[in-house]
């Protein structure tokens, strides 16, 4: 059987990426003059169906290349470079160089985004629901009733119970607020799914939950996925390639087992050295600025540098604390008094239906534990275990339900109000969202 020359000796050609991204830079003005550049000739590809982790420190410019891709970087950012996506028809369309009004036939239809705050995608004063259809009427042209049904199916895909979609966003949990997140993302039907930071706001548990519907979602939809984090275990589970950035650059990249197990640059070595560990008690958590550093030339150019073979394992053995230390400084801390002591502490609310009482929640109930002055405890749990519940009744902005809080000799919980006033300078909260930690956001 004779055959053409060359006619199947060729191998098939790679498939075109999804997504290029070529020589992206950006900055922003300053009043000295010289911008500022948040993110310098970052370049990368994404193929259909892959996932691309972006993993680095805070500030160096992950979230701000994914909102510069969904055209949502502020107007005075000076913006350089390609970022061409591939469409249906097989045209290449730069996102970089689209106006407000293409960008938002882009947005929903052909890229996606998961944001780091679910509550910060979500209006308080709309139900999910609304929220959701209004999505559906912007990205796809449907009826009333397909739209309906859609909403229904949408909360089915992200495994929430529809009837959901008449709640409020204050009325559901953060695991919950992120699954509509990944639903409102989803809603248009992109190519290309951004998730930034999904599960960092989230325990444990409902993080692996979000990690297994994303992996779910981009299976059954065979969508891309760029997933954002500063957590290199997640990376490491969910991405096919990473990107390692610094200081807006590109510091390595590569297949996601590749990397974590050879990785070349000192930053990506120090990242993965700097991660805590059970069971290795220190006095001070190594950074990477402990292993590597930058130098910086005569012309502004830096370039980074190890410190040294051997740099973790002497700053490990110097840093390391004993089980003896740790014994002889919980004896040294209980030598005084307790700063607070915290016995049979109950919160319970009530739950109403019709009017009347229908039974109670116990949030929190017997809870008995001792602070010393400079000791340190932690509360570990899933989410709705009572963690925040017992640390915001412990500074009365909750009503307790029984017990006795005593914080250096007072019973807080029979002080009068001007005296618990006065208390509330020693008496402070940090709360977990940052968004809502600081007052009015105007």
């Amino acid at each position: 059987m004779s055959m053409s020359p060359g006619l199947g000796s060729l191998d098939a050609a790679p498939p075109l990426p999804l997504l290029t991204v070529d020589h992206l830079r950006i900055a922003f003005p300053t009043s000295a003059g010289s911008p500022t550049v948040v993110v310098e000739d970052l370049s990368f590809q994404l193929q259909a169906g892959q996932t691309l982790g972006i993993v680095g420190e805070s500030g160096s410019g992950k979230t701000l290349t994914a909102r510069a891709l969904m055209g949502l970087v502020p107007p005075q950012a000076q913006i350089q470079g390609q970022a061409l996506l591939q469409t249906e028809q097989g045209s290449l369309l730069n996102l970089l160089n689209l106006s407000a009004q293409q960008m938002q036939q882009v947005r929903g239809r052909r890229l996606g985004m998961v944001f780091q705050e679910p509550a910060s995608a979500l209006t308080p004063v709309f139900t999910c629901g609304y929220q959701l259809r209004e999505t559906l009427r912007a990205t796809l042209s449907l009826s009333k009733a397909e739209i309906a049904a859609r909403c229904r199916q949408l909360f089915e895909e992200v495994q929430l119970d529809p009837t959901l979609l008449d709640r409020y966003p204050h009325q559901l949990s953060g695991g919950q607020l992120q699954r509509v997140g990944i639903a409102l993302a989803m809603a248009g039907d992109p190519q290309i799914l951004i998730a930034d930071e999904p599960t960092t706001a989230l325990d444990v548990t409902i993080k692996a939950e979000i990690l297994a519907l994303l992996r779910q979602v981009q299976s059954q939809r065979q969508v891309a996925l760029i997933f954002i984090s500063h957590d290199l275990g997640v990376i490491s589970a969910v991405a096919d390639r990473v990107l390692v950035m610094y200081r807006g650059r590109v510091m390595e990249s590569g297949p996601v087992a590749t990397l974590f197990e050879s990785p070349q640059s000192p930053y990506t070595q120090s990242l993965i050295a700097c991660r805590p560990q059970l069971g290795r008690p220190l006095r001070h958590l190594p950074t990477t600025e402990d292993l590597m550093q930058v130098a910086t030339q005569a012309d502004g150019s830096w370039t980074v540098q190890a410190k040294g073979v051997g740099s973790l394992d002497q700053l490990l053995r110097v840093q390391a604390v004993s089980p003896s230390e740790i014994q002889e400084r919980q004896a040294h801390l209980q030598q005084r008094d307790p700063l607070l002591k915290v016995t049979q502490l109950k919160t319970h609310f009530p739950v109403r239906g019709w009017g009347r009482p229908q039974g109670v929640v116990k949030a929190v109930d017997g809870v008995s534990f001792e602070i010393y002055p400079g000791e340190t405890l932690g509360l570990v749990g899933e989410s709705g275990c009572g963690k925040s519940t017992l640390g915001r009744t412990l500074l009365r902005l909750i009503p307790a339900s029984g017990g006795q809080i005593i914080y250096d000799g007072d019973d807080l919980l029979a002080l009068p109000a001007q005296r618990l006033r006065q208390l509330r300078r020693e008496l402070q909260l940090v709360v977990s969202g940052s968004l809502w930690g600081f007052g009015s956001p105007q």
